[in-house]
């Protein structure tokens, strides 16, 4: 096991795959401290350690743990299988698709955006009109999946997956269909916490995206911290190891292609008109290498 989730994090374009395992990873491992928690006497291990996981309703508890804003959208309810269930089905499918289009670095960082957006609309309308709340915490993945997915279907919104039952569905009407869900329960006031994130979450793929179209990242600064912390434990070379370069054949020098982001813009424009496959193969290769910076 342990080798395979080495593969699957040295992988290139596979950020979608090492999001679900650390989802996983965190779930199982809340799930073992849960069932140690049946012994007389450690129950306490359990509540302190999935509180550290729980984002509080109230902003003078949330003050004393602040970190939660993260954490929480790595964690799941520990009574409802089917939480993490579909959310890692959903984050799959969808991000199967960003990654080939947009790469690891762009998942990643939507992904954080929208659970911090969720998370921020959560406190944000609870402290405001609390008597309309039942909960005192949240957990889940959802307000980040919810980004991915509006994000995904507004970059590619003609393109197709084959639903069980349903046949060829245009993502398009797979978000919309999520978004209206998540309105739907928020004015007949189920899940009210919950789908607060997940709307939040979906404004912010719908922004992210065309942020992104326009040239503008909103996501760079998480890339360069992410970056940053790889860089502490990666292993510094002891030996610096240089090499001559040679001089240059006459006739075999080549222009190296730079992808301007007008280019990116335009190609982008005509997936989200004519879906992929009408990309020529050079505009795929400009869209890949383009990815990859």
């Amino acid at each position: 096991m342990l080798d395979d989730f080495k593969s699957a994090f040295n992988r290139y374009n596979n950020a979608h795959v090492q999001l679900i395992i650390v989802n996983v990873v965190i779930y199982l491992f809340l799930v073992v401290l849960f069932l140690i928690s049946g012994i007389p006497g450690t129950e306490f291990v359990f509540e302190f350690i999935y509180k550290q996981f729980t984002i509080p309703s109230g902003l003078s508890e949330f003050i004393t743990r602040p970190w939660t804003l993260i954490t929480y959208m790595f964690a799941h309810s520990m009574w409802d299988i089917f939480h993490i269930l579909f959310n890692m089905l959903v984050l799959y499918w969808f991000g199967r698709v960003f990654v080939e289009y947009l790469g690891s670095d762009k998942l990643i960082a939507l992904y954080i955006l929208g659970g911090l957006t969720g998370g921020i609309a959560y406190l944000l309308i609870y402290n405001l009109n609390p008597e309309f709340f039942g909960n005192a915490g949240m957990v889940g993945a959802s307000g980040a999946i919810y980004a991915i997915v509006v994000g995904t279907a507004v970059l590619l919104p003609n393109y197709t997956f084959f639903l069980l039952f349903f046949g060829p569905v245009k993502i398009k009407y797979i978000a919309m269909f999520y978004v209206i869900l998540s309105l739907l329960y928020v004015r007949q006031g189920v899940n009210l916490g919950g789908n607060i994130a997940h709307l939040g979450g979906a404004l912010m793929g719908f922004i992210y995206i065309k942020q992104l179209q326009a040239g503008v990242n909103w996501g760079g600064w998480i890339t360069v911290t992410l970056d940053w912390f790889k860089d502490l434990f990666k292993e510094k070379p002891k030996v610096k190891v240089t090499y001559r370069s040679e001089e240059p054949k006459k006739g075999s020098v080549k222009k190296a292609a730079k992808t301007s982001q007008e280019e990116i813009d335009a190609i982008l424009d005509k997936i989200s008109d004519h879906g992929y496959e009408s990309l020529t193969k050079e505009e795929k290769e400009k869209l890949f290498n383009a990815s990859k910076k």
